[in-house]
């Protein structure tokens, strides 16, 4: 199978995932690779992704965050990013594999909520749409 060329427009450079699941990590971080050359990086801690954000140790310019973590959820960690000045202009995408709190999710500042794709084509496409000019 041919990987498709990688395009050098891109709208992000830098890509955050905060996700508990280490497999979801490993498959979103595939299809961003054969989609675009942004940096990515993965933390699987809310709690420390937002310590790290807050800080200015970790400068995405587009974060995906899982909805269903424990210690915090992705709803609660939105809130912070939006209410804290330094980071809360940076784009953030809520992920999830129910649609059930899309409304809630773009009321507390959401960019956009997307329900998690079961094939690594699909992510490829929804990403594609995402994250190319």
């Amino acid at each position: 199978m041919l990987e498709r060329q990688k395009p050098t427009k891109m709208k992000y450079k830098n890509i955050l995932q905060i996700d508990d699941d280490f497999d979801d990590c490993d498959f979103f971080e595939q299809a961003v690779k054969t989609v675009t050359n942004a940096a990515y990086t993965s933390i699987q801690n809310p709690i420390e992704a937002l310590h790290k954000l807050i800080k200015g140790e970790i400068n995405p310019d587009l974060i995906f965050l899982d909805v269903n973590m424990p210690c915090m959820s992705g709803k609660e960690v939105l809130i912070e990013i939006k209410k804290t000045e330094s980071t809360k202009n940076i784009p953030v995408i809520l992920l999830s594999t129910s649609p059930l709190h899309v409304q809630e999710a773009k009321d507390a500042g959401a960019k956009d909520y997307l329900v998690k794709p079961n094939s690594l084509c699909e992510l490829k496409n929804l990403l594609s749409k995402i994250l190319l000019m």
